[in-house]
């Protein structure tokens, strides 16, 4: 591989764990040289190592006062030798090593020797990401911290620290990964001013969010004084969207059905002479429940919109009945089977159809809101209904990480695949933003400019995207 190395990693996405001997500079000559080889010994001794170096997928760099491995399996590679070496370094007490853990690209360079070398991204965030660190951490990168949440083994050993400032000023978010067995528990130095920072940032937010809610709660109290004559008067143009069944063989299809569910209800809501039932009303209510009427009553509406939705590869078939509650008595069903790539179509003819039944007259600008495509690349948007069902799904304190990074995932994701797309870009921002007040983020300065341009980005591409 070392021959031609320049033309295989052109381009090439690596795994990098970057390692560091504390103290080195405070050493003897004699005794930086012991520590060197006792660390390339140990390195050397590791699994992932041995397993990379045999499938010539693997390069090594000798940094003076650690090394760089970079490894081209898997993202895994980097993490799971970190923690061989973490487990080793129990019978090494006097080697004190920190670890920073990056995916990213590199390329091949020619050095000052004439001799190819690697640089890159990959390489020198790993490097910014391991100085964020003290002896005995593992730091990785947000990137691969993202790649392992989605493994149930890896999920308990990550801890988010939040943004490290860097070289230049730049904002790394970095993951603490330890146990009771591997790693340091300990805040890094670099975090300890940081905390207080954040703890004060906490309260202001608090006392911030405990205004809005009093003004919220006064603002309720005198509406509902007003409209308590007028609650127990049902509207014919009212309607509640129940949660959509999944019947697609996968079950893990399930956040299509929701993501359907839920961009129906969008665009039923853009109809000002229609009165709609939010999804948190509605979302602990099954599918096709036996006591619609009652159900209907508890809501406050007059008709009910149930669905079934079926996906199989680029292939969705989905179908819909408006139901009037009183009667318990179909007044309309139909049966879309469409392609993917023809999923908005499906959404805007639902939408329309009861705006006929129901007698509700559409102004040109909701024809034109109910008809619109958010995005072209459907890609993006398989993405966007990805992360749309993180964010409906039911969250307690546990749970509530993982659906606030799931969500973030698949919206990053989505915005990427397609940068025009200002529905996407919104939600990401709802997501930072929710997330930086409950702390189901780490309330980060970065998490928080993450979310300011996200809200900026949606509203200049779409500038009525709230309406």
């Amino acid at each position: 591989m070392s021959a031609d190395v320049k033309k295989e990693i052109q381009l090439e996405i690596a795994h990098v764990l970057f390692i560091d001997i504390v103290g080195y500079s405070k050493l003897s000559i004699n005794e930086q040289n012991a520590a060197v080889d006792e660390l390339t010994q140990i390195v050397r001794a590791t699994e992932q190592f041995q397993q990379a170096e045999a499938a010539d997928r693997l390069i090594k760099i000798a940094t003076g006062d650690g090394m760089a491995l970079v490894f081209y399996t898997s993202p895994e590679a980097p993490v799971r030798c970190a923690v061989e070496l973490s487990r080793a370094l129990k019978d090494h007490p006097r080697l004190r090593l920190r670890m920073g853990i990056h995916s990213g690209p590199v390329s091949g360079v020619i050095d000052v020797t004439g001799r190819t070398n690697l640089a890159g991204a990959g390489l020198n965030i790993a490097q910014r990401v391991m100085e964020c660190g003290d002896a005995r951490h593992i730091l990785l990168s947000n990137h691969v911290a993202a790649d392992l949440e989605e493994y149930e083994k890896w999920r308990p050993l990550l801890h988010d620290l939040g943004a490290c400032e860097v070289k230049h000023g730049m904002q790394l978010g970095v993951i603490n990964l330890y146990s009771d067995e591997i790693g340091n528990s300990q805040l890094p130095k670099k975090f300890q001013a940081l905390k207080k920072q954040r703890a004060r940032a906490r309260l202001a937010v608090a006392a911030t969010a405990l205004i809005l809610l009093a003004a919220i709660v006064a603002a309720f109290v005198l509406v509902s004084k007003k409209s308590t004559k007028s609650a127990s008067i049902i509207s014919e143009k009212s309607i509640a969207v129940l949660p959509f069944e999944n019947r697609s063989e996968d079950k893990a299809n399930a956040y299509f059905a929701d993501g359907i569910q839920d961009e129906i209800l969008t665009r039923l809501s853009k109809i000002a002479d229609l009165k709609v039932i939010s999804r948190t009303s509605t979302q602990h209510y099954k599918s096709a429940p036996e006591n619609l009427p009652e159900i209907a009553k508890q809501l406050g509406v007059a008709h009910v919109l149930e669905g079934r939705v079926q996906k199989s590869g680029d292939a969705v078939r989905i179908n819909v009945q408006l139901i009037k509650a009183a009667s318990d008595s179909h007044l309309w069903a139909d049966t879309f089977d469409r392609k993917l790539t023809d999923i908005f179509s499906v959404e805007s003819d639902v939408a329309k159809s009861i705006a006929d039944q129901l007698r509700v007259k559409l102004t040109g600008a909701e024809e034109q809101v109910i008809a619109a495509k958010p995005t072209d690349n459907i890609e993006a948007y398989d993405a966007y209904l990805r992360g749309l069902a993180y964010t409906l799904k039911p969250g307690g304190t546990s749970r509530q990480r993982g659906n606030f990074l799931g969500a973030q995932k698949y919206l990053r994701e989505a915005v990427r695949l397609d940068p025009k797309f200002a529905l996407s870009w919104a939600l990401l921002s709802i997501v930072d933003a929710r997330g930086y007040i409950t702390t189901g983020l780490q309330p980060t300065v970065a998490l928080r400019e993450e979310a300011r341009q996200a809200a900026e980005t949606a509203l200049t591409l779409q500038p009525n995207l709230g309406e």
